[in-house]
């Protein structure tokens, strides 16, 4: 009797807005390219990113998943923040997959099945000639991995930080979301917002859809006075 083929692991799906197009390279720019290409013939096999809270790391993994999808490749987005609490049954048969990116790797290290889960899929997806990124908070040689083998994976591919972005970084980037989502930003009111807003990008963009939400409802350009009464700044 043939064996029924093997279901295809599962990840968390993607966000929609978390696109190359939706994403300001900055200092990035590099790594971003490699990102584009890694699927071709040429490509980097193995990404690994690192960097500190809200600089966009989750956005890109899920950006090059959405561009696999967009060339009709299998994809699969693995936040070990949401996932490391379960046990590593979604590596399993990962190679049949074009890409993989894993999200948020020093959730799990130190724990001995992931740490060997890791690395036996790292070996299978290399072996097939597949695809990897891998992204956390710290690189690859200051993370407290105890599996000597799996260390030694972490620094086999390209290594890139992903930095925080400064203030202009930050204007252009919610110049670009705003455009994004078709609204007319002009540049006192984005450069008030940058001011009088949150630090973090993520927070600045939540800020930017509720004035989007705002300005459609009450149909009203934005402002530095219909910002501050929206946001009750």
């Amino acid at each position: 009797m043939s064996r029924a083929p093997a279901q295809l692991p599962l990840g968390v799906g993607l966000r929609d807005d978390a696109t190359f197009a939706n994403f300001y390279p900055g200092p990035s720019a590099t790594l971003v390219a490699c990102l584009k290409h890694q699927l071709e013939e040429s490509g980097e096999p193995f990404l690994y990113l690192w960097g500190g809270d809200g600089v966009g790391r989750s956005h890109l993994l899920q950006a090059a998943c959405h561009a696999a999808s967009d060339q009709d490749r299998r994809a699969l987005y693995l936040p070990l923040e949401e996932l490391g609490h379960f046990p590593p049954l979604m590596l399993e048969e990962v190679e049949r997959l074009d890409l993989v990116a894993i999200d948020d790797l020093d959730k799990v290290v130190g724990r001995k099945r992931w740490e060997e889960a890791l690395f036996h899929a790292f070996n299978r997806l290399r072996d097939d000639g597949r695809r990897l990124i891998v992204a956390a908070s710290a690189p690859p040689r200051q993370l407290a991995v105890t599996l000597p083998d799996l260390a030694s994976r972490l620094t086999w591919g390209m290594t890139f930080q992903v930095p925080g972005l400064d203030d202009q970084g930050r204007l252009e980037a919610l110049r670009l979301r705003a455009g994004g989502r078709g609204m007319e930003l002009p540049d006192e009111v984005a450069r008030y917002i940058l001011h009088r807003g949150p630090r973090r990008l993520e927070a600045l963009f939540e800020v930017l859809e509720t004035l989007d939400r705002a300005s459609l409802s009450a149909q009203r350009k934005l402002t530095i006075p219909f910002v501050k009464q929206a946001l009750g700044w």
